[in-house]
């Protein structure tokens, strides 16, 4: 589902199993996403410029029913304006604890803790960096899939996902065009990132975040909560999980294509005319 509804508040069982997964994590990201009638209200009161944000474009890769995604696997790929590409294969739920060794110790590897309000999730990523033609070239159709991932990446893909589900067996499912801004509130230092995610069928997700180390991330919450409940932006709406819409809107894209191939030639044309 691409929203999940906020609890009042966490129960004492999600609770302590939060405090497990920080004590494990190497950082924690506060997230928070803005209903869509109050992003423009949201950007002027927390004093943001839309025109010092950052132009991304996202590609994920899985199959048209979501496969991995369903295995806890998302590989992705993302390009970023006037800077190199980079690849991540992301596996989530992860319990830090129980996490290899080996793969702890890589320094391309990390483990987060993502928490919005009424929820939260533990994530680990493998990340590896491009150059600046690489994943146009991909989604083109000029390279392969697994041309965009390191040897290490491919190997933890291979280790996690269903077997016989090769990285070049899948499916591009994008782009999403991103708007990324950093920028400060007078009442708090720390930095704060908004992203802005422009789905093709018109629709957006805004949301705002700042990431903090394990043993801040109590105090940092109550002090964002804070600031933003101050600046009249909402805390308490339906949250959306960005990468969850954008699987599912191209997912359906990439059915209704195999649906629409499938059809005899009379058939696509009655309907093409409804």
């Amino acid at each position: 589902m691409a929203t999940t509804k906020t609890r009042p508040a966490l129960t004492d069982e999600h609770l302590i199993e939060l405090l497990e997964l920080i004590k494990g994590a190497d950082t924690v990201e506060l997230k928070l996403t803005v209903p869509e009638h109050d992003h423009a209200s949201a950007v002027q009161a927390l004093g943001m410029d839309p025109l010092d944000a950052q132009i991304r474009q996202i590609f994920f890769f899985d199959t048209p029913d979501l496969t991995l995604y369903q295995h806890g696997v998302v590989p992705r790929a993302r390009r970023i304006q006037q800077k190199n590409s980079d690849s991540v294969v992301k596996l989530r739920p992860v319990v830090p604890a129980e996490l290899p060794k080996e793969i702890r110790k890589s320094p391309a590897f990390g483990v987060e803790v993502d928490a919005m309000p009424g929820g939260f999730v533990c994530s680990g990523s493998l990340k590896g960096t491009l150059g600046t033609t690489e994943v146009r070239e991909v989604a083109q159709g000029k390279g392969r899939i697994s041309s965009l991932f390191t040897k290490e990446q491919r190997a933890f893909y291979a280790k996690h996902a269903p077997a016989g589900l090769e990285l070049d067996d899948l499916s591009i499912l994008g782009p999403i065009f991103v708007l990324k801004l950093k920028f400060s509130v007078e009442e708090v230092a720390r930095r704060m990132v908004a992203e802005m995610w422009l789905y093709p069928d018109g629709s957006r997700v805004l949301e705002l975040s700042t990431k903090c180390l394990p043993t801040e991330a109590f105090q940092v919450a109550a002090e964002t909560r804070a600031l933003l409940t101050m600046r009249g932006v909402d805390v308490g709406g339906v949250q959306q999980t960005k990468t969850r819409k954008a699987l599912d809107f191209f997912s359906a894209r990439l059915k209704a294509a195999e649906d629409s191939q499938a059809l005899p030639p009379q058939q696509k044309k009655a309907g093409s005319k409804r």
